[in-house]
């Protein structure tokens, strides 16, 4: 069975795709920080799909040793790893000069920096094997730039976007490496991340059905996709070349 590592997979969009992929016969190295809801979605899948491997690490992104160390030790206990999905982030944001610099800088730290060493972890393993899928999990943020609690974030998947596409771009000319490179971005998904939000959000649909177009895209192996499909890639286009005002107004 192929081997899948997500991470930031306690809850959210992580857990989902790790359900989402146990049925499609994956089996699944887990991390994240909160090692309890880990073992109680351990549990879980493997009670819906006895045939399923999943293994749980504990692992903070923000602690590139840690990420490598991790990263090897699944290698070790699977034999390979033929997807890594970077995952794991904050959402956490605040207006640009009011003072409040310390959650962005976490965001910021924990989507860029974190990403980095995560991408620098995989790609180090998919090297030695010759093969493998990085999978950037960005957003339709990226795009453009947000306002007020949303500008750290989307820059941050600015950046990962980048990094992803960058990767994909060195890959093109080492075809003695048969490595794939996927940037999603997924727009509006109900999640742990924006369950708090309480005004209605335009276009939002709910984990399951969000997940379900992610890792349509994902199996595909599409070098990088706006999902839920619709109607994400077409706002994308529109959002790379209007207005700032429009593109507030649309979002």
């Amino acid at each position: 069975m192929p081997t899948t590592l997500i991470t930031g997979a306690s809850s959210g969009l992580g857990a989902e795709m790790a359900r989402q992929m146990a049925a499609l016969g994956h089996d699944l190295a887990l991390t994240a920080r909160r090692t309890d809801r880990l073992d109680a979605l351990q549990a879980e899948i493997t009670a819906a799909h006895p045939g399923r491997r999943v293994e749980t690490y504990p692992l903070d992104v923000t602690d590139d040793e840690a990420v490598l160390a991790v990263t090897r030790r699944v290698q070790e206990d699977f034999g390979t790893i033929e997807r890594y999905v970077v995952n794991a982030g904050l959402g956490k944001g605040a207006p640009v000069g009011k003072g409040s610099h310390y959650a962005n800088r976490e965001t910021l730290t924990t989507n860029v920096l974190g990403a980095f060493a995560q991408a620098e972890a995989a790609m180090q393993v998919f090297r030695e094997q010759k093969s493998g899928h990085l999978v950037i999990i960005s957003s339709v943020t990226s795009v453009r730039g947000f306002p007020s609690s949303m500008t750290a974030y989307a820059a941050s998947k600015a950046a990962v976007a980048s990094l992803g596409e960058g990767i994909r771009s060195e890959m093109l000319g080492k075809p003695d490496l048969e490595i794939d490179v996927s940037v999603i971005c997924p727009g509006y998904i109900r999640s742990e991340m924006n369950e708090k939000v309480e005004q209605k959000v335009r276009f939002m649909v709910d984990t399951e059905t969000g997940v379900r177009s992610m890792v349509a895209a994902i199996e595909a192996r599409r070098a990088k996709a706006f999902v839920p499909a619709r109607p994400w890639a077409a706002l994308a286009k529109v959002m790379q070349v209007a207005p700032l005002p429009v593109v507030r107004k649309l979002m």
